[in-house]
């Protein structure tokens, strides 16, 4: 039997480097060899024991790779094609996916995130992609994989964010946490169309970073309360939209009390506990505000729209790579990402 090495759950606090089988493609199913793949944030919301999976698991939901085999009945791909596959991987034939919501894929909430969530996932040197015809795309010749490493979460969540929030033409937008999310949620907001972005973080380089994607703006809020400078630059009428991008408490009611009545408030936090609603910023429910929630898109061809814009020029966020970590050393990448050191943005993960 073949074993691949690959990033094993083990409980909280413990995810470590272990030896697995490489699995065998079944009907519709693609295997596909790892050669970039990344941390995410929910990654460590798992390491951490805040979202539960099953112990034993393989974690992470960021591939890009080269296809191995193909399972039967799947056609139009080749052995050796360099694919991206989304972090949601939809089936595309449920009445939830044909009614427009394939996220949530099934008709379970984030019933489409399965890698790293309720199957094995891609921080592993092999990964079996279910749904392969739905869910694979040929990356575009001529893009390298840390130029296609975004696009199967980052990248479509942030961008998500801002489709979800309706930013028309000539809004004013703010995004609270550039983080890797919301960095991405602001680059969308400017290929949206928004003619002011605000940003709000407290690290200098990211707030760097956000100038680079797009924003007009930025708030640090170490310096400032972050709600009032809002306010006081929009002259006391408040955002079109506010995008929520780190999922605290704080964060989101700070989206609320800088929102225009008729605003709204875009949420891409993972939320852990208890999480209310200010009476006084939600104007006690009669304020015409809009929440709405977004899982990142998913599917075959989310991916290929986003390999165009990078392919375009339009975006480059091969930047957001600051550091590089080998397989084996899956534990050290996950020891810098999860504390937050040395200025980490992204980290690329090579088998």
């Amino acid at each position: 039997m073949r074993t691949m090495k690959a990033a094993v759950f083990k409980g909280p606090g413990k995810i470590v480097l272990d030896e697995k089988p490489v699995p065998t493609p079944g009907a519709g199913e693609a295997l596909v060899r790892i050669t970039t793949t990344t941390i995410c944030g929910t990654d460590v919301h798992i390491l951490k024991g805040e979202y539960p999976v099953a112990q034993g698991l393989t974690i992470g939901h960021e591939p890009v790779g080269v296809i191995e085999a193909l399972g039967p009945g799947v056609t139009g791909y080749a052995v050796g094609q360099r694919v991206v596959a989304g972090a949601i991987t939809p089936c595309g034939q449920c009445h939830t996916c044909l009614d427009g919501h394939p996220s949530q894929c099934g008709g379970k909430a984030m019933g489409g995130w399965r890698f790293g969530n309720t199957i094995d996932g891609a921080q592993a040197e092999y990964l079996l992609v279910p749904n392969a015809m739905a869910n694979l795309e040929v990356i575009p010749d001529g893009l390298t994989d840390e130029e296609v490493l975004m696009c199967p979460d980052i990248m479509s969540t942030g961008f998500g964010g801002a489709e979800s929030g309706g930013i028309r033409i000539g809004d004013t937008v703010v995004v609270f946490a550039q983080g890797p999310i919301g960095l991405c949620a602001t680059a969308g907001a400017k290929l949206k169309g928004a003619s002011r972005i605000i940003v709000v973080d407290g690290v200098p380089a990211r707030l760097a970073m956000a100038r680079r994607l797009g924003a007009d703006i930025v708030v640090d809020y170490t310096r400032v309360n972050p709600v009032d400078e809002i306010m006081r630059i929009t002259h006391g009428q408040g955002a079109d939209v506010a995008i929520e991008a780190l999922g605290t408490q704080q964060t989101f009611e700070s989206c609320l009390r800088v929102l225009k009545p008729g605003g709204t408030l875009s949420s891409l936090g993972v939320y852990s506990g208890k999480l209310s609603l200010p009476l006084d910023a939600f104007a006690a429910g009669l304020g015409d505000h809009k929440i709405i929630t977004t899982l990142c898109p998913g599917g075959k061809e989310r991916m290929r729209r986003l390999m165009n814009v990078v392919a375009s020029g339009r975006i480059d966020l091969k930047s957001m790579v600051t550091h590089r970590f080998r397989l084996d050393q899956i534990e050290q990448a996950y020891d810098l990402f999860a504390n937050q050191r040395d200025g980490v943005l992204k980290v690329a993960i090579t088998p």
